[in-house]
């Protein structure tokens, strides 16, 4: 991520400092100009010039020879306010009238010179060959006699772009290492609240399995105690009544087998509540297998549960596990609840994900309402399900009955280990 944005920045930057550089090189070129046009042309520009006098041309020659010779200024031109040519280096332009152009008369009007490339096609003035483009230059500047003066110079654009290149080089390294010492300044801070984050994850997740490892224990031990100590004592109670109806008093045999039957029915519904607060070991039993056990205390209520079960042998035991106390967690929230009479429960396979969808027509609920104090199973299942890489959805309407939707990717990497 930090390398993108470093990419993100550096990019405009550079164009940003390419146009600068450049700029700079013409600015540069143009203040060159500007100043052999003041300090080197214009001086020399006296009348005797004007009237062609070839003294006069040579000492000006002699004045621009240096910047000539060296290829600092590849051609360069003085004209007057009319456009006529008053000295060239090129001694065949010299009292040619040439045409103004918007650049020149700009010149003459405001002040301002103009820096621009142009090709060798479009300076039909010039005699020999070169290089295929010129940076040409217009510059204002006054004669001895006070009259303005136009100077055009012309330079190898490959001097210029040098300069350029040059500029760019001096300062696109310090600009690209500037930005690389930021992001590396970035990087210890990033990484550490990388690990932050992580740990934080980490130590979420181990919380979430501890609650549900607390929330497991308890309920085996309250299945233990039901079946141990209630149920033993309910059952045996039982067998006492029958016993005494057998051979009490016959005028009790009828209120002794409406108990008996009433306390029957009690053990078996405690006793399907202790199988469904004991958690299936899934590992034993397949997961599907697991699930039909789990219907089994609603069928004893006389619910039409559909089940329509996949194969899914493929899932880790973490996400076997996961959808078991899922499905747990919502067939005994039907059973206490929703005054149902049908449920479907439905397991399939679509691609890389699980799937399973509980529905029942029982009375429905407020699924936007926040659960009552001591009902936090589902809020403790969707954290769940959440940190073994799925999605858990709740539809339901007062009177529409509840639809519930868990969705379950591929065993993550970390999960499989």
């Amino acid at each position: 991520m930090g390398l993108v944005a470093l990419v993100i920045v550096a990019i405009p930057v550079g164009f940003w400092i390419r146009e600068v550089s450049e700029d700079y090189a013409l600015e540069n070129a143009k203040g060159i100009t500007q100043r052999l046009a003041d300090y080197a042309v214009g001086p020399l520009v006296s009348d005797e010039l004007l009237a062609g006098n070839p003294e006069s041309i040579r000492r000006l020659d002699n004045r621009l020879s240096p910047w000539i010779a060296n290829g600092a200024v590849s051609r360069i031109k003085v004209l007057n306010a009319d456009g006529q040519v008053i000295y060239s280096n090129v001694p065949t332009l010299i009292g040619r009238e040439l045409e103004l152009r918007e650049s020149s008369t700009a010149l003459l009007a405001e002040g301002q010179g103009s820096v621009t490339y142009q090709s060798r096609d479009e300076l039909i003035h010039e005699l020999d060959g070169g290089t295929e483009e010129l940076v040409e230059v217009l510059v204002g500047s006054r004669g001895a006699d006070g009259d303005p003066l136009i100077v055009q110079a012309y330079y190898d654009d490959e001097n210029v772009r040098a300069q350029h290149g040059d500029l760019l080089l001096g300062i696109v390294p310090a600009i690209l290492l500037a930005l690389v010492v930021l992001q590396l300044a970035q990087l210890v801070p990033a990484v550490r609240l990388a690990r932050r984050v992580q740990g934080h994850q980490v130590v979420r997740r181990l919380l979430l399995q501890r609650a549900m490892d607390a929330s497991e224990m308890e309920r085996r031990r309250i299945a233990r105690e039901l079946h141990d100590e209630v149920i033993q004592d309910l059952s045996g109670l039982a067998y006492a009544m029958e016993s005494q109806e057998t051979h009490g008093d016959p005028g009790q045999q009828q209120f002794l087998n409406q108990s008996r039957t009433m306390l029957q029915e009690n053990v078996r519904t405690l006793r399907s509540m202790t199988s469904a607060l004991y958690l299936t070991d899934v590992q034993d039993l397949d997961l599907c297998s697991s699930l039909e056990r789990l219907t089994e205390p609603l069928k004893d209520q006389g619910v039409d549960v559909r089940s329509q079960l996949a194969e899914c042998s493929d899932l880790s035991s973490e996400q076997s596990a996961v959808l078991y106390r899922l499905a747990r967690e919502i067939l005994m929230n039907i059973s206490k609840h929703a005054h149902a009479r049908t449920v479907d429960l439905v397991l399939t396979r679509e691609a890389r994900r699980t799937v399973m969808v509980v529905h029942d027509d029982g009375i429905g609920f407020d699924a936007k309402a926040q659960p009552r104090e001591g009902h936090l199973g589902l809020m403790i299942m969707k954290d769940a399900i959440s940190e073994a890489g799925g999605s858990i959805e709740v539809r339901s309407r007062l009177g529409e009955g509840t639809r519930v939707v868990v969705i379950l990717g591929a065993p993550r990497a970390d999960a499989a280990r």
